[in-house]
């Protein structure tokens, strides 16, 4: 096998790719009928600090009467895998004029795939570039072609060129050419009036060609157009589009032996380079995150231009034979490697040098003995820290072990619990587990999942065979809710979010207070919790559907009137009319959970509990008493995602004779997952008409049809499904409240409103309720807080007043004797001496009295829940 001359250089991932032609002959004398293209991988040892052979491969072609050569090779994108491989292109030449080329791919395993391959009746000289596809692009006849392996058909672009500078990808606009054409001049002008130097200058033009969209980019916003005739290579360094502009970082050498840095199309540096006739640049992020500039020129020299405060020239080599850019030492930044020409030794990778300009600089020919003391400190520095990751890594197995263990007690604990709720709201006998059950159940499930046993999940209370006496008591007070206490049960599917409602009866609804949903899957999951997350909502519509209040989970004080009038429900009306109008009037109440659907789904049939909590108010003496909590089952809710699939359960808002057809159920839902905002909108000098044609018109909204006053919007994209109410006060002043899903929708929304009000308009953003209501509600918050502390203190007392005793006689109280008569004996003064000093043992042990636990939790909650309905009121205010 005889080598030939030509070779070719390539880094790919840290290795050095030498391409090498070879021609076989078979006997002596006989034509050579065989042509071989070998690859090395070579990749550099550390230890030995050469280049050692990893593998090769071959690839041999038929080559009667043919000369075949290597034309270029490059890391190109393969768009069939999206993966960088090494690309070379060959030409086999006839003693005819057709010459044919041939694009190759070499993949992981050194094996050869020919893409495509084309044929010419010219021969490829001028910018020869190898880009993305795998495809082949060429100037010829100042025209550019192009072929890839897509359409394996040459093309040819609807441009003139004298020069390719760059080919790459940039961001929106795929695969651009950058090349300097001839300008196009006014034809008006006289060529008398322009200069030798002027049309030097004005008669090229810089620009860029997008092969995919064939469209043309102006050089503007690479360079100034007097650069253009100038520029030999460019590299462009970063590109992005931003506000649908193009924004380019690039550097450009010239033939004026200069290196000009260009960011966004204005010059921002320049560096004289040590040697003429500059011909590629390419660059090199180094260790220290520093960008280098490699300059080639065609003598064979190189330099590298460094970027600090200024671009200088940082070092210079001479008589070289590639340089190629990669991280061949595996630090993981990039490092440069000159091969330089070397006559006398056959090996190319022979002499050679391996440098970052900082700490990375490998050299042939040099002795590194004196590295092996260095070596082998930083090997056992590597031992000690592996050793200490592994005890790190120990104790972080020991802990996440730990909270293993304590999860799955918590998961067991809410799973019983669970399972108890459901019990006693089905009105049936929950026994809690002795702690030998749990113990069998603990080995059985250690057995399954061949791990460590967690700890056993005990009795709260005593292993006893009745339930506990709480539970019975709220047994029988959940037994006492009406049988009719709610009117319907609903569901519906919101984008991602399922709304659970239960419709209560007026009378049964004014006798609750902190009312709320929960779900609860009805299916045994052993492996999760069976509750599920929701937030919950009270909306209240009455029938004109004129105030619409909806509130989270939050149920306003009972008015000062209720507790004083509660005689009839006659007087009550009489009394506040327009207070209660809003719960009485409206008749039924509706109670919504909202939770996310996603997780639902994961089961494809799921059928869900529906709890109602609430404390019940108990009325004595008509009067209001302390409340009791009460869970109520409502009943049960069945989901599926074929359901779901099919539209059962979603929302149907549609248009009708100008009205929107939603079921209250379906307005219901949307207004649950939407976020409620209320605008007052001002006028000084102007009317607000604009506002009602907005939404009529622009917004495209309609009324429902079972609330006039209430409108929904049909306008496309994301304002779709708003809920809009404006109420006018008069002509100059209005309140608009908004229901979207998020504050982007808001934002989008607004901004379409402030274009059609009058620039005098005053738009305020309004806390929910007015503050005449908020007022009323704070005071009888602050009454309800002050009697709750009074109550507390004096039940504190009186339980302290009766568990007195006087002196050491139980029972017996010592008459209040006249103090003359007390006084006028010694044996009086002793009596007076005890008495007063019973009343002062008396007195400490009065401000010293204990507390049963139960008694003092319950009157910290009766506190804590009073102060946080005055501080809400408070933060509504404000």
């Amino acid at each position: 096998m005889l080598l030939g001359e030509q070779e070719q250089f390539l880094s790919y991932n840290g290795e050095v790719l030498i391409f090498q032609l070879s021609k076989t002959k078979h006997m002596e004398g006989a034509a050579d009928k065989t042509v071989n293209l070998h690859v090395r991988r070579m990749a550099f040892n550390r230890d030995t600090k050469l280049f050692v052979q990893k593998s090769s491969g071959v690839f041999s072609m038929h080559a009667s009467h043919l000369k075949i050569e290597i034309i270029c090779c490059s890391c190109t994108t393969d768009s069939r895998t999206g993966i960088i491989l090494p690309c070379i292109l060959m030409k086999k030449k006839k003693k005819t004029n057709v010459v044919k080329y041939l694009l190759l791919l070499l993949h992981n395993s050194n094996q050869f795939e020919q893409s495509f391959h084309f044929k010419l009746d010219y021969e490829l000289k001028e910018d020869i570039r190898l880009i993305t596809g795998p495809s082949v692009l060429w100037r010829h006849a100042n025209k550019l072609f192009y072929i890839s392996s897509n359409t394996c058909t040459v093309l040819s672009a609807p441009v003139q060129l004298s020069s390719v500078v760059w080919t790459g990808e940039i961001e929106d606009e795929g695969t651009v050419v950058l090349g300097i054409r001839t300008a196009c001049l006014p034809e008006s002008e006289d060529e008398d009036e322009f200069s030798t130097s002027d049309r030097a200058i004005w008669g090229s033009e810089f620009f860029g060609y997008a092969i995919e969209t064939q469209k043309i980019l102006t050089g503007t916003c690479f360079m100034p157009h007097a650069y253009s005739r100038v520029v030999s290579s460019v590299y462009i360094c970063k590109n992005e589009t931003l506000k649908k502009q193009l924004q380019i970082s690039l550097v450009a050498i010239t033939h004026k032996n200069q290196l000009i840095w260009f960011q966004d199309g204005l010059p921002k540096g320049v560096c004289e380079l040590p040697y003429e006739k500059p011909c590629s640049v390419k660059t090199a992020v180094i260790s220290s995150n520093d960008l280098l500039f490699v300059v080639s020129f065609a003598s064979g020299n190189v330099c590298v231009v460094q970027r600090r405060d200024s671009l200088q020239v940082a070092s210079k080599w001479q008589k070289v034979k590639s340089v190629l850019v990669d991280d061949f030492i595996g630090s993981g930044s990039e490092q440069l490697l000159l091969l330089f020409k070397d006559d006398s030794n056959i090996d190319v990778l022979s002499t050679f040098e391996i440098t970052d300009l900082g700490e990375v600089n490998y050299a042939s020919g040099i002795n590194y003995k004196h590295d092996v003391s260095a070596a082998e400190e930083l090997q056992e520095n590597g031992l000690l820290t592996v050793q200490a990751l592994e005890t790190r890594l120990q104790a972080g197995r020991t802990s996440v072990r730990e909270l293993q263990q304590h999860l799955g007690l918590k998961k067991r604990v809410i799973l019983e619990s669970c399972r108890a709720l459901i019990n006693l709201v089905e009105e049936r006998t929950h026994i809690l587990p002795s702690a030998k059950e749990v113990k069998c159940r603990r080995e059985y499930r250690s057995l399954l999942n061949s791990a460590e046993p967690f700890e056993g999940l005990v009795s709260l209370w005593d292993d006893v065979e009745n339930p506990p006496h709480s539970l019975s008591k709220e047994t029988s007070l959940a037994s006492k809710v009406p049988e009719h206490f709610k009117e319907q049960l609903w569901q519906r599917v919101v984008g991602d979010s399922l709304v659970v409602g239960v419709k209560l009866t007026e009378s049964f609804y004014l006798s609750l207070r902190d009312v709320s949903l929960s779900l609860v899957m009805d299916q045994d999951f052993s492996s999760i919790s069976p509750i599920i997350e929701c937030r919950n909502k009270i909306i209240k519509l009455n029938k004109a559907f004129s105030a619409l209040a909806v509130s989270s989970c939050h149920i306003e004080p009972p008015p000062k009137k209720m507790k004083l009038d509660l005689h009839s429900k006659k007087d009550l009306k009489e009394e506040c009319p327009k207070r209660c109008s809003r719960v009485q009037l409206g008749g039924a109440k509706t109670v919504v959970a909202v939770t996310s659907l996603s997780p639902l789904l994961a089961f494809h049939r799921v059928c869900c509990i529906v709890l109602l909590h609430a404390k019940k108010q108990k009325h004595r003496n008509d009067s209001l008493q302390d409340s009791k909590m009460i869970t109520v089952l409502c009943g049960k809710i069945f989901l599926s995602l074929e359901d779901i699939s099919n539209g059962k359960h979603s929302v149907k808002m549609l248009r009708d004779n100008s009205y929107c057809t939603g079921s209250m159920e379906d307005i219901l839902a949307v207004l649950a997952v939407s976020v409620r905002f209320s605008f007052q909108i001002v006028s000084s000098d102007c009317t607000l008409t604009p506002v009602n044609s907005w939404l009529l018109g622009e917004m495209e909204c309609t009324p429902f049809k079972e609330c006039h006053d209430n409108i929904f919007c049909h306008k496309a994209g994301n304002v779709y499904g708003m809920v809009f109410n404006w109420t006018l006060k008069n002509p100059f002043e209005g309140v608009l409240t908004l229901f979207c899903r998020n504050l982007t929708v808001l934002f989008q929304c607004l901004h379409s409103l402030t274009r059609v009000l009058p620039p005098s308009c005053d738009v305020k953003l309004l806390r929910s309720g007015s503050k005449g209501v908020l007022t009323e509600q704070l005071a009888l918050a602050l009454e309800k807080e002050m009697l709750t502390l009074r109550s507390s203190f004096f039940s504190k007392e009186s339980k302290a007043e009766n568990s007195l005793t006087w002196g050491s006689e139980p029972g017996k109280k010592i008459s209040d004797a006249p103090m003359a008569s007390l006084l006028d004996s010694e044996e009086g003064v002793q009596q007076f001496r005890k008495k007063l000093q019973n009343e002062r043992e008396e007195s400490v042990l009065s401000m010293n009295q204990t507390m049963n636990g139960a008694r003092y939790q319950e009157i910290a909650l009766k506190i804590a829940e009073a102060q946080l309905s005055s501080d809400m009121i408070v933060w509504r205010l404000s």
